[in-house]
């Protein structure tokens, strides 16, 4: 990698049910995009001028229609490629009734899941770390 090459920023949110599950989409299966068809935490790219915060609530209005006003910050990495702000939050989603604008798929998965999943973007290190956070 191109270490004068820019960084970007990007949020992101573990949505989960307060039971030991969390929320996760499956990507697109399109070759011209990063990990298709692979399991992925939701969000998005900050945009110039934007707070991650805000980033993290336009990105869930935009893809899943649920207003996450309120998610509190988990944790934010140093990624090689970027700058990743995660958030957290206790949400209660019917999927039978939740509309996704992006990628094929929306589902629950358990902590044990998770780790037998390999998933996009570097998160099973962040599913981990708060899995072990939030596991007391």
């Amino acid at each position: 990698m191109n270490e004068s090459a820019p960084r970007h920023t990007g949020s992101s949110i573990i949505i989960h049910d307060g039971r030991g599950s969390v929320l996760l989409f499956l990507r697109d299966d399109k070759k011209e995009i990063p990990y298709p068809g692979m399991w992925d935490l939701p969000g998005g790219h900050v945009e110039a001028g934007e707070t991650p915060y805000r980033c993290i609530v336009r990105e869930m209005m935009e893809e899943i229609e649920t207003d996450v006003e309120g998610c509190r910050p988990f944790r934010r990495y140093e990624f090689r490629d970027r700058t990743e702000h995660v958030f957290e939050m206790r949400l209660e989603l019917d999927l039978e009734r939740t509309t996704l604008h992006e990628g094929q798929l929306l589902r629950w998965f358990t902590r044990g899941e998770t780790e037998r999943t390999e998933l996009a973007y570097g998160f099973n290190r962040v599913l981990g770390e708060w899995f072990e956070a939030f596991s007391g």
